[in-house]
């Protein structure tokens, strides 16, 4: 099956995943998907990832340990929300000036920029634009 958009599936899984209160997402790998989930590790919304073979397909698999606050039944997920902002069909890019600020700083966004993948906040303190990926908080 061919995925379209493998970013938006790749936060459609965490969001179901935590929402479902798992422990565990598995997603394909590629190297974009992996400085993803190191975005997200360093930003400690999730706990750790790595990447292991797949069982049936042969094919890598990036899996993500989701973090969690409280006990049992007050349990919740430290992710609150996930946002694609730029699409296949409708990129969003940004100047170093107008990166955007998610909850007043409380958020990260991620972007591509010409020195790699990174936050918004790391983005504005190099001088860099590039392209809104997402918005995690």
């Amino acid at each position: 099956m061919t995925i379209t958009d493998p970013i938006a599936d790749m936060l459609t899984r965490i969001r179901n995943a935590a929402s479902a209160g798992k422990t565990l997402v598995a997603i394909p790998n590629s190297k974009l998907k992996s400085e993803l989930a190191r975005i997200l590790v360093e930003e400690g919304y999730v706990e750790s990832y790595e990447v292991v073979d797949g069982k049936t397909t042969g094919s890598k698999v990036l899996q993500i340990k989701l973090k969690y606050i409280g006990e049992r039944r007050q349990r919740r997920s430290l992710i609150t929300g996930l946002q694609r902002v730029s699409h296949p069909g409708c990129r969003v890019y940004t100047s170093k000036k107008d990166i955007p600020w998610v909850l007043s700083g409380i958020g990260v966004a991620i972007l591509s920029t010409p020195k790699g993948i990174m936050t918004g906040h790391r983005a504005r303190k190099i001088g860099v634009g590039g392209e809104v990926l997402c918005k995690v908080w």
